[in-house]
């Protein structure tokens, strides 16, 4: 810990930095204009252990949790709703997949904030504000893999029929 404060105080200002970092992560990735959102990088990838979505249906039983996780673009003017498909039409469903890549995006940076608590935190809470980083964000990550396996395959079906 390189600020000593009394733990009062450290509590309340982890919440209120945490507020700070998830609020301005999720309007600045907001700002990102879609031509530089890449559907295709590397990070949006399927991967092979996700099985084409299974892993998240069968073994993290994602269909039952997953209407339970908010959406924080309904605090935001410019924000994209994905709690349910408005439209199945090709733009849309494309538009759908760039915005479920923006959201995890989002929710890596927020992650990625996490060691800065270790600047006014014992090290034990430090490791603490990782933890609820992690169990916060992971979920949300896991629904937007999840949704972005399922609209790609519909897209791909779609562009071969």
């Amino acid at each position: 810990m390189l600020i000593e404060l009394p733990v009062h105080w450290i509590i309340i200002i982890d919440v209120i930095v945490w507020f700070i970092v998830h609020m301005s992560v999720s309007y600045l990735i907001t700002l990102v204009p879609k031509q530089y959102i890449n559907i295709d990088a590397w990070i949006y990838r399927e991967r092979k252990w996700e099985d084409q979505g299974k892993l998240y249906e069968k073994i993290l039983k994602i269909k039952k949790w997953k209407d339970m996780l908010p959406d924080g673009a309904a605090l935001f003017r410019k924000g994209f709703r994905k709690k349910r498909l408005t439209s199945v039409n090709k733009e849309y469903l494309h538009q759908f997949i760039l915005e479920v890549c923006r959201a995890e995006s989002a929710h890596w940076i927020v992650i990625l904030f996490s060691p800065l608590f270790f600047l006014w935190n014992y090290w034990w809470a430090g490791i603490i504000m990782i933890l609820y980083a992690l169990m916060v964000n992971i979920p949300c990550i896991l629904a937007q893999r999840y949704n972005r396996i399922r609209f790609k395959r519909i897209l791909n079906k779609m562009s071969t029929a």
